[in-house]
């Protein structure tokens, strides 16, 4: 079983020198054998080839080849010649180890290209770079923050329950916390490849936690964010225990968001933050009210994809603090969007309706569309509503005239096959992966004969 290095792993490349020549000089140094290039599928699955050290040179140069019509939502088989072009900014060597002599494994994540070299417009990395430019177009940088949720299983032979392990709640403390060795082993995971982390806790659920890293670009974090959940499951499985970052695996219980801080910053002044006006009401300028707008107007669309399971419509009911009601306010955590406390540099938007199941290159790049639409077109959010909104009655919340979320990933297609601004953030090729691969799951799941079914209408009739 594999065992985390305690060795500082993760030497980050120096703009000033060649970044390829500082990988080689890397893999040298620290005896990296081999390398696995990751990229992910278009449901945010990580994928890697691992290739030997003398072979990162050509990766590097000219790109690995791989059949892309193996990999969900890519290519057809006669267009499968794909190439693997590796970011050296994100080559990191990977904290964990198989044997004393194997010397070590690094990790890059790669863009995907075609066989002619120019960038495949269905690898999700792509679309998210499509929609910076979009945003540097306009004199913008998109940092993003998230806080992944995820819950800790009990594995028998191998196999994953739904046990959980420990019945601990929010910010308990040990010996009722029983995870606190694990989360340390994340977090010094995670740092020795470069995070800084901010916080770790015991979540609200029962063997729910979560760990906070900072923010940084939209790129960055997206790579981020899978490291994040491979570095979480492998931990969890050296101490034969299953993490999970489904949405709601049980039922009656809270289940785990990907809360997502956003903020705005101006390209020629990274320390200008656009959303922060000291002179405006609540001291938010207009383009961060505009974003609001432009995220509330496309909200129905964007969950398709910040939500993409059958399963994430089971965390979005009430009851449980989940954001439903499509509202914006300050502190309100019963609003979808709210603006945190911290103004200045600090100051930013948090939508709440995200789940850790996405993939993240996708839900930043239709979060980022959306918004720059709000700004282009000025939308208006409307007043905030800072009344309790999980207290108010259906009538109250009619009169107020707040709408909801869709309740099935099946209505949230649906409005994402009617919103040209997400659909065009998504480009074609990855939106017909996307809506075949959904719909798709959907109609598995509507023909099934569940056990509740069972329960209650076999002896009944």
């Amino acid at each position: 079983m594999n065992e985390f290095m305690n060795i500082a792993v993760h030497i980050p490349i120096d703009d000033t020198m060649n970044a390829n020549e500082e990988v080689l000089d890397t893999i040298a140094a620290n005896n990296v054998k081999f390398i696995r290039l990751q990229f992910v599928d278009i449901l945010g699955t990580v994928k890697n080839v691992a290739i030997p050290a003398a072979q990162m040179e050509k990766a590097l140069t000219t790109g690995i080849s791989f059949d892309g019509s193996s990999i969900e939502g890519f290519v057809r088989i006669h267009e499968s010649d794909m190439l693997l072009k590796p970011d050296p900014a994100t080559f990191r060597i990977l904290p964990w180890k198989t044997g004393e002599n194997d010397g070590a494994v690094a990790g890059i994540v790669c863009d995907v290209h075609l066989h002619d070299d120019t960038p495949f417009e269905g690898c999700p990395r792509n679309v998210l770079k499509r929609a910076i430019e979009e945003a540097e177009k306009m004199g913008y940088i998109m940092n993003t923050g998230p806080e992944l949720e995820f819950f800790l299983f009990e594995m028998v032979n191998g196999v994953p329950t739904t046990t959980p392990h420990d019945f601990g709640g929010y910010f308990d403390f040990p010996p009722v916390d029983l995870a606190e060795d694990i989360r340390r082993d994340i977090v010094i995971a995670l740092e020795e490849m470069g995070f800084e982390i901010e916080a770790s806790h015991h979540e609200v659920a029962s063997g729910q936690h979560e760990i906070d890293f900072k923010y940084s670009d939209a790129l960055t974090t997206a790579d981020r964010v899978v490291v994040f959940r491979y570095v979480t499951k492998t931990a969890a499985t050296n101490k034969n225990l299953h993490a999970t970052f489904m949405p709601k695996p049980v039922f009656g219980a809270s289940g785990s968001g990907m809360h997502t801080n956003i903020s705005l910053f101006d390209k020629n002044d990274d320390g200008k933050n656009i959303f922060f006006d000291p002179d405006s009401d609540h001291e938010i300028s207009d383009e961060a009210r505009y974003f609001i707008g432009g995220l509330l107007t496309h909200i129905k669309a964007v969950t398709a994809i910040t939500n993409p399971l059958v399963n994430s419509y089971k965390r979005l009911v009430s009851g449980y603090e989940a954001p439903v009601y499509i509202t914006w306010s300050g502190a309100n955590r019963s609003s979808l969007i709210r603006v945190p406390a911290a103004r200045g540099t600090g100051t930013r938007i948090e939508l709440r309706s995200p789940d850790p199941s996405c993939n993240p290159y996708l839900a930043f790049a239709v979060i980022l569309m959306a918004g720059l639409d709000g700004i282009k077109n000025r939308i208006d959010p409307g007043e905030p509503i800072e009344e309790n909104i999980y207290e108010m009655d259906f009538q109250e919340i009619t009169d107020a005239g707040i709408e909801t979320l869709p309740t099935s990933l099946s209505l949230a297609l649906d409005h994402l096959k009617s919103d040209d601004v997400v659909r065009r953030a998504l480009g074609e090729h990855a939106y017909t992966a996307f809506m075949r691969i959904a719909s798709a799951e959907w109609d598995v799941y509507r023909v099934q004969v569940h056990q509740w079914e069972l329960d209650r209408y076999l002896r009944l009739l």
